[in-house]
């Protein structure tokens, strides 16, 4: 079942439950109450009827004026509901209906009728036993009893009438419960077809991307399903990012692999031919191994950074000594391409916790780019200072091609080459600056790109939290 009917099937059973549970408590409760409600009319109706017999007959001195008193409490001689159905037709019965249908026996102390007011039993006559609720009538003068009034009300017609009143009141809810089930579907179409249509759309998109189509999603909400579309969307832009970076390391790999492999194998040719002296063709052989070697070790750090392999070892170490050590380590490479390599340390510069190697790799590969990014005569400029935020910056400027703005925050995203660099024949695989990146932010510092432009040169910076 899709997702779409079980959203509308769950959105209507609720308001099905609902309403069946509010007919059926509304039902029982209502007739709960009109039970209450009958109780309450005998026992308020005898209290108060013995009240006002007591008060007349003290007046009128007997039972002349009881006629009066039922009169004024709306409960004469009506003979019953049945006698106003019969004599008086549908006028009287709809009248006797708005009447509280309660049969009213006054009985004197001697057990006689004095008056019944549905007119079953005769004046004078011994009562029977009588149902309902039970006063003392007084004569108050004497303070003495002279009877009593039985209030009973009429069951069967209340009955009827609260079960025709319970009946309608069903009935009325019942068609307000289907009509509610129905408004519920019309909004369950609705609303699973809001939900559902991002999700369908995403299930197309993703099915796309497998195809090689990079689609993306519309964001026509801010809630949950619209975060997801933008997420959805960001992954794509992500994932088309890394389709051209990869083409492009398919690229750059393949001319790195390439270079050496065709070197070594014009050297091997010449040595077999008799072209290439033995030192000459083994020295050219290893500087090509080398190179295949660095490859592969940048192939393999960056491996490690993804796995979350890369270990660190800390340990206080002095910044001065570790940029001298680097120095003198890139100093014949800059020295081969005729670049000045240079070092501004402050003396009292405090240690480093870090790992020696991996920051001695960070390091280089940012001045290797540097030195290979710059002419011939150009310089690289190596600093170190203490942040006004207590951090230690160690900035590496070179005066060589530049970075475009729109490339500035790319740099150290892995096989990612510049324009420039490309233009200038600048060789290497684009991963250097994604493991510095790794490695200064596993030490918990940053590290930021920073250019005025093609040939204007660049500033590469990592900031290092200091001991604390």
């Amino acid at each position: 079942m899709s997702l779409r009917w079980r959203i509308m099937g769950a959105t209507v059973l609720v308001v099905v439950l609902s309403v069946l549970i509010s007919v059926a408590v509304g039902y029982y409760a209502t007739q709960a109450r009109l039970g209450v409600f009958v109780e309450e009319i005998g026992d308020d109706e005898a209290v108060q009827l013995a009240r006002n017999l007591s008060r007349d007959y003290t007046a009128a001195g007997g039972w002349d004026t009881v006629d009066g008193v039922l009169s004024e409490a709306g409960y004469g001689n009506t003979g019953g509901p049945e006698r106003a159905r019969s004599e008086g037709g549908e006028e009287n019965h709809i009248e006797a209906l708005h009447r509280d249908p309660v049969r009213v026996v006054i009985v004197d102390i001697d057990g006689r009728v004095v008056l019944d007011n549905f007119l079953e039993l005769a004046p004078g006559a011994s009562a029977p036993d009588l149902g309902g609720y039970r006063e003392m009538v007084f004569d108050l003068t004497a303070d003495e009893p002279v009877g009593h009034v039985y209030v009973d009300v009429h069951r069967e017609l209340l009955s009827s009438e609260s079960h025709g009143f319970l009946s309608t009141l069903l009935v009325i809810t019942l068609i307000a419960g289907v009509l509610t089930a129905g408004v519920a579907v019309l909004v369950a179409v609705w609303v699973s077809g809001r939900i559902t249509a991002p999700v369908t759309a995403l299930t197309e998109a993703t099915q796309a991307i497998s195809e090689g189509d990079m689609t993306r999603l519309p964001v026509t909400s801010s809630d949950e399903l619209g975060r997801m579309s933008e997420a959805f969307n960001r992954m794509t832009s992500a994932l088309e990012t890394q389709r051209e970076l990869r083409g492009r390391l398919v690229n750059d790999v393949s001319h790195e692999l390439n270079t050496p492999l065709s070197v070594i194998q014009l050297e091997a040719r010449g040595l077999r031919d008799g072209l290439q002296t033995p030192e000459s063709a083994s020295s050219h052989i290893i500087e090509e191994v080398e190179r295949l070697r660095g490859l592969v070790t940048d192939l393999n750090s960056l491996a490690e950074t993804d796995h979350g392999e890369l270990k660190l070892v800390f340990e206080a170490a002095s910044v001065s000594d570790l940029l001298v050590t680097e120095v003198d380590r890139w100093e014949p490479q800059a020295q081969a391409r005729e670049v000045a390599l240079s070092l501004q340390v402050p003396g009292d510069l405090p240690a480093v916790d870090l790992d020696r190697m991996r920051m001695s790799q960070a390091l280089g590969n940012i001045l290797s780019n540097a030195i290979r990014c710059c002419e011939d005569g150009g310089s690289v400029v190596i600093t170190a200072r203490r942040d006004v935020d207590d951090k230690l910056a160690i900035s590496v400027v070179d005066d060589g091609v530049g970075i475009h703005e729109s490339d500035l925050p790319h740099v150290f995203d892995r096989f990612y080459r510049t324009d420039e660099s490309r233009t200038h024949g600048i060789t290497g695989t684009g991963l250097g600056l994604a493991i510095t990146r790794a490695i200064v932010e596993a030490h918990g510092g940053a590290v930021e790109a920073a250019s005025d432009g093609p040939g204007q040169g660049a500033a590469m910076t990592i900031r290092l939290p200091l001991r604390t």
